[in-house]
């Protein structure tokens, strides 16, 4: 069977803040299909971009990325 690599977590963590892609995709201005890619972990966003999501969401970088 092959396993899922679910490096982040910037699909749940929207979920939990009543977000959606499009809104992460407006405030990054980046496209949506790229933040698309992050969430269903299909491409990572570099660690700069991922300070930036936690800074969209208010949260700490740690809380993005699965350990």
């Amino acid at each position: 069977m092959l396993a899922l690599n679910h490096y982040n977590r910037i699909k749940i963590v929207l979920a939990e803040k009543n977000k959606s892609n499009k809104w992460l995709a407006q405030k990054l201005d980046m496209s949506e299909t790229t933040v698309s890619n992050w969430c269903t972990n299909h491409r990572q966003p570099s660690l700069p971009t991922l300070f930036k999501i936690a800074k969209a969401l208010n949260i700490n970088p740690r809380n993005l990325i699965n350990a």
